[in-house]
């Protein structure tokens, strides 16, 4: 029979690529243009550091296992071209290895805390998609002596009554391992509640590890419990004079003596609060709340 109008002759095929985006229908592996591959999710594990790790630096090497895709078929499930499962995966596209990959993860001087480390393209992989990435959060542990803030470190320190006020030194180890000589200046009288620095000895700064931020002491004074009459006796002859003058008899008689008591503040201040909550709970329930509710009509 005679062909019929001037279209001319088709490919049967290109009525497929028209409904399949370029693809063979019949699995031939044709184009892809236009597939966008997804991503994979990264991996996110902690790692707990000290600040010893912190301030020098330190690098840790961790095994970890991942999936993989069938290194014959790469994923794909067939070799290209060929229409029979892949002996390797059995036509999964995906084979899960336990075999150990060594990460070594570098922490470098001054990291902060939660600072993450990546290793790109390193977390499971899948076919079609773009492998996701390892990453490390640095989780910092407490530390005895030393608190960070910052590039700044804070330490604590107690002192005798003796050492406040006629002088101290001290040693202090560092997070290195070097003996800190620390010392008051002659005369010199340290208050309780005070601070005082120490300049570039806090911590490296990040990529920038010959800068250092500065070292904070703060001291607290230990003062005795008690004096016996000869001690006071012996203090005021070397300490300035009393600032509050001497009461004469008539002056006390005419004021009336009180008892001083210790108290933990913190602990009187968290039980009042509960006894006021108390109070406003029992009030609500006696209530019904109709007051609240009238007062924010008003």
């Amino acid at each position: 029979m005679g062909g019929g109008g001037g279209g001319g002759a088709h490919d049967p095929f290109d009525i497929f690529q028209s409904f399949f985006g370029g693809g063979n229908p019949f699995g031939g592996g044709g184009s892809s243009r236009g597939r966008r591959q997804r991503r994979g999710e990264d991996v996110i594990h902690p790692l707990k550091v000290s600040l010893e790790d912190i301030y020098n630096g330190t690098s840790k090497k961790l095994s970890l296992s991942r999936n993989v895709l069938c290194s014959k078929c790469k994923g794909k499930g067939s070799k290209s071209g060929a229409s029979l499962k892949c002996t390797g995966c059995q036509g999964s596209g995906m084979k899960v290895v336990q075999e150990k990959k060594v990460l070594e993860v570098v922490v470098e001087k001054g990291m902060q805390n939660s600072q993450k480390i990546t290793f790109p393209g390193e977390a499971d992989e899948a076919p079609d998609t773009v492998t996701g990435d390892i990453v490390f959060v640095l989780q910092q542990k407490e530390h005895p002596k030393f608190k960070r803030k910052g590039d700044d470190l804070f330490v604590e320190h107690t002192l005798s009554l003796t050492e406040a006020l006629c002088g101290f030194q001290i040693i202090l180890t560092h997070l290195d391992g070097r003996q800190l000589l620390v010392k008051s200046q002659p005369g010199e009288v340290v208050k309780p509640d005070q601070f005082k620095a120490i300049n570039d000895e806090g911590m490296p700064m990040y990529q920038r590890p010959f800068m250092r931020g500065k070292l904070y002491i703060h001291f607290t004074v230990d003062f005795p419990d008690s004096l016996t009459p000869d001690q006071c006796k012996a203090l005021e002859t070397v300490l300035p004079p009393r600032t509050s003058a001497e009461l004469t008899d008539m002056e006390l008689d005419e004021c009336e003596e009180t008892t001083l008591h210790d108290v933990n503040i913190e602990e009187e201040m968290r039980r009042k609060q509960q006894q006021a909550q108390e109070a406003y709970d029992e009030d609500d329930d006696m209530h019904g709340g109709g007051q609240r509710v009238q007062c924010a009509q008003q």
